[in-house]
């Protein structure tokens, strides 16, 4: 039994029948040619990148091509995380590397050994060309972005029909609205060709519908470079209803994107967008029914008992109760007011008292008390000055315990 790999030689000879080689023979026989000749070693090889990949061992894949070949590249972790720079599609740049056959699948390859940026590719120049361009006459302006309907009626679809993601929408509307008229409007999505069917289908829809969605699979920078036409995005802007675009994977950048009223990752993510999840409506609208009946019956409820209270207190016992009731009110009033009076009346008095014990140490009589007197004329006005007073006027002095009539025999002014 032979190992695959190994070179054995033939159990029988025979001069006129070349013996065959196995496949791992020839790729191997091919890897050390590759690898022998000098001229594919340490090469510097200028080109665009496209298709840039990143598996999770660190490893990135991409390819190096210009306007008439391509060739594939791998870079390692340790170089790729020494370039000093993201690497996207789209950029010129030089590598400089090993030519390698990869064995398992029979395909030549550039092992990147060192990557510098050159200059900016053809693709990326044209992207950044139109972008500026749609920016500077506002049609990427936030501001005329429109809100998607809440509940569109009809929901059009502009993709190819041949692919999985028709199927995707479809079955994510189907699921989440199925009241909803879906209107798919077939288009290219990739070639030269694409970007005149892609208009011509958007414009041929945006009228008969609420919604647009614009979608497409994942792919290279080369595959979705229709949704990155100048006409496209203008008919993105002209559309009458608002679009959503959903090209490629959520990593995939395209002028449509930024053209259109909202940007899904993926297309299934567009359809979730543009349509209500009817089972959560409905869900909702049970629980919005739910509250409004038990209100109504509690409404009901309390107008009932408020009703029958009324029609009680109507009857002769009722009334009896009430009268009853109202003279206990008016007993337990009577004797807060009763109360409440004779409060006020003991604190007016006893004010009355404090205010009568200062008017008393205030009493000029409260003087006389203290042995002074009170020097006044006949007729009653107080005299303070002796010099008013000349001999022989009459005067009169009150005491603590009467008065004093008598005439001035002599003054003395201190």
């Amino acid at each position: 039994m032979e190992t695959i790999g190994a070179i054995s030689p033939a159990r029988e000879y025979t001069p006129d029948v070349p013996r065959a080689l196995t496949v791992s023979e020839l790729t191997r026989l091919l890897r050390d040619t590759v690898r022998g000749n000098p001229l594919l070693s340490r090469v510097l090889v200028r080109g665009e990148t496209s298709n840039v990949q990143r598996a999770p061992s660190n490893l990135v894949f991409f390819t190096l091509k210009d306007a008439n070949a391509q060739i594939g590249c791998v870079l390692f972790r340790e170089e790729a995380e020494a370039l000093g720079f993201d690497l996207e599609d789209g950029m010129d740049v030089v590598a400089s590397g090993d030519v390698d056959l990869f064995q398992r699948k029979g395909d030549v390859q550039l092992v990147v050994r060192a990557l510098t940026p050159a200059g900016i590719g053809a693709f990326w120049a044209s992207f950044q060309r139109t972008r500026k361009k749609l920016e500077a006459e506002g049609l990427l302006d936030a501001a005329r972005k429109r809100p998607l309907p809440r509940f569109p009626r009809r929901i059009g679809v502009v993709t190819s029909e041949r692919g999985a993601v028709l199927h995707d929408i479809l079955t994510i509307l189907r699921r989440r609205d199925p009241l909803a008229d879906v209107v798919v409007a077939s288009a290219l999505v990739q070639g030269p060709e694409a970007a005149v069917s892609l208009r011509r289908a958007l414009e041929d829809v945006g009228p008969r519908v609420d919604v647009v969605i614009l979608a497409r699979g994942g792919g290279s920078l080369e595959d979705l470079w229709a949704f990155n036409d100048e006409g496209l995005a203008r008919s993105i802007a002209a559309c009458s209803v608002p679009v959503v675009s959903a090209v490629g994977h959520e990593t995939d950048v395209t002028i449509a994107d930024f053209v259109a009223d909202m940007r899904a990752a993926t297309p299934s993510a567009a359809a979730e967008l543009v349509s209500p999840n009817l089972l959560e409506v409905t869900s909702d609208v049970q629980r919005f029914r739910k509250r409004i009946v038990e209100a109504i019956r509690d409404r009901l409820r309390e107008a009932a008992e408020s009703l029958a209270a009324v029609g009680e207190r109507l009857t002769p016992r009722g009334l009896r109760r009430d009268v009853d009731a109202n003279r206990v009110r008016l007993g337990a009033a009577a004797r807060s007011l009763l109360q409440s009076g004779r409060r006020d009346l003991t604190r007016q008095r006893e004010r009355l008292e404090a205010l009568g014990r200062r008017l008393d140490v205030l009493s000029p009589l409260a003087t006389l008390g203290r042995g002074y007197a009170i020097v006044s004329r006949p007729e009653g006005s107080v005299i303070p000055w002796a010099c008013e007073l000349t001999r022989g006027d009459p005067i009169l002095v009150r005491l603590q315990d009467g008065r004093i009539h008598a005439h001035v025999d002599r003054t003395e002014v201190a």
